[in-house]
């Protein structure tokens, strides 16, 4: 017997039983961020590497380990996308845009991929809905990407989500306070944990949010980078804050919040949901306002999220907001025939109903009526059609509400119609 073959490590597939959930998120998150006039982008999977590596950062974690990188020719190679900020940037810059129109809203939804140690909610191909707001430094452009995503799972049924943000400084004033960390912690180096070390030499930023108790102690005694932020960045932090408070919007300063991409400045924020425990992120963003030089396009200020699609669902089934369950889509009618010479008509009728646009379906097992009749309560379908010899003759078939057990008699050609004014 042939061995088994299985979906690769780190992958899941979305199953029939999962689709309502699925469908719903996706189409709340198309909803709000329309709302909001962002507009639907759709970039490759896989990308130059040096779009990453120019990014993200040549010695971050998702370089150096987490990337599926391929060759092609004489090229740099080809990557499986870890995130599509990067990407979205790189389709504004090659198009001109900041030539015809410089401030673009955008958002996407779709797969990513890092290598990385598979876990509940992180995968090795995950999905992520997020938007880019790209052309402009004002500091309610960031506040409002929070609101849209805390709007967002508020309408999923999610309104226990804790916003965390910070400011992280520019160019201008971040390098002191790394220089003054790296004084600090240098003191102390034997004590950090082993990942901590090379940050040190690396991006000793995110030494303050290490999840290590040790680190954690450490970092607790560290100076504040809004000590140091210039007047720019202390302002439209200022600015931020009071944006989200004016909207409503109730948000936690954390001063060791940091985002492991090089490409932040300023904002950073990170949307988090308790349920999910010591990885309770369900979503994070900030603003990036060298990204778009960074790949070869002018000075332009964005800002911007990126949601995990199958964290958030784990935060909503954690909810128990009522779409955890296994129900998989029903069609509105099923159709049961009562003999195999009702078979082809039924069928007819199924066909035709689907023409109308109505969901229908039917037995192809070849199954008992009352096999067909378990199936259509099972699987939740709003009314059952029941086709038989009798029926037939008189050009009707039954049409039985499966929640009240009321039946009508419907003539055939006027079912379609029939069901229609029925706003099931």
């Amino acid at each position: 017997m042939a061995k088994t073959i299985k979906a690769p490590r780190g992958t899941e597939d979305m199953m029939p039983q999962d689709w309502r959930l699925w469908r719903r998120i996706e189409e709340t998150a198309r909803e709000v961020f329309e709302l909001a006039g962002y507009y639907e982008i759709r970039t490759p999977v896989f990308e130059d590497t040096n779009l990453f590596v120019r990014s993200i950062g040549e010695v971050t974690d998702i370089v150096e380990k987490e990337m599926y990188t391929f060759r092609e020719g004489d090229s740099s190679g080809l990557t499986l996308r870890p995130e599509n900020t990067a990407a979205v940037m790189r389709a504004y810059v090659q198009y001109e845009l900041h030539k015809t129109k410089k401030f673009q809203k955008f958002y996407y939804i779709g797969p990513m991929f890092r290598k990385e140690r598979p876990q509940a909610g992180r995968l090795r191909q995950f999905h992520q809905m997020g938007v880019e707001a790209i052309g402009a430094d004002d500091p309610m452009l960031d506040a409002e990407t929070i609101i849209v995503a805390v709007d967002m799972y508020s309408r999923l049924g999610l309104n226990d989500v804790a916003v965390n943000i910070n400011s992280i400084g520019c160019n201008d004033c971040r390098p002191g306070f790394r220089d003054i960390l790296k004084g600090r912690l240098e003191e102390q180096r034997g004590e950090l944990c082993g990942l901590c070390d090379k940050r040190m030499d690396r991006n000793v930023l995110r030494v303050l949010d290490c999840k290590e108790e040790k680190c954690g102690k450490i970092a607790a005694d560290l100076p504040s980078i809004h000590e140091h932020l210039c007047p720019c960045c202390a302002t439209h932090f200022e600015e931020v804050k009071k944006s989200l408070s004016m909207s409503g919007i109730d948000y936690v300063v954390d001063d060791h919040l940091v985002r492991g991409l090089d490409y932040y400045s300023k904002t950073v924020y990170e949307i988090t949901h308790h349920s999910l425990g010591a990885r309770s992120t369900i979503c994070a963003g900030g603003r990036y306002d060298y990204l778009v030089e960074e790949i070869g396009g002018p000075p332009t200020g964005a800002v911007g999220f990126a949601a995990g699609i199958e964290a958030s669902i784990l935060a909503l089934k954690n909810a128990a907001t009522g779409d955890g369950d296994n129900a998989g889509p029903a069609p509105d009618i099923y159709a049961v025939s009562i003999s195999k010479e009702c078979k082809a008509d039924c069928f007819n009728i199924v066909n035709n109903l689907r023409a109308a646009g109505i969901s229908a379906d039917m037995d192809f097992e070849d199954r008992s009526t009352k096999a067909q009749m378990r199936t259509a309560n099972k699987i939740g379908s709003k009314m059952t059609l029941i086709v038989g010899p009798d029926e037939i003759e008189k050009g009707a078939a039954k049409l039985k509400n499966m929640e009240s057990g009321d039946e009508n008699e419907v003539e055939i050609e006027k079912m379609a119609e029939f069901i229609k004014e029925l706003n099931l």
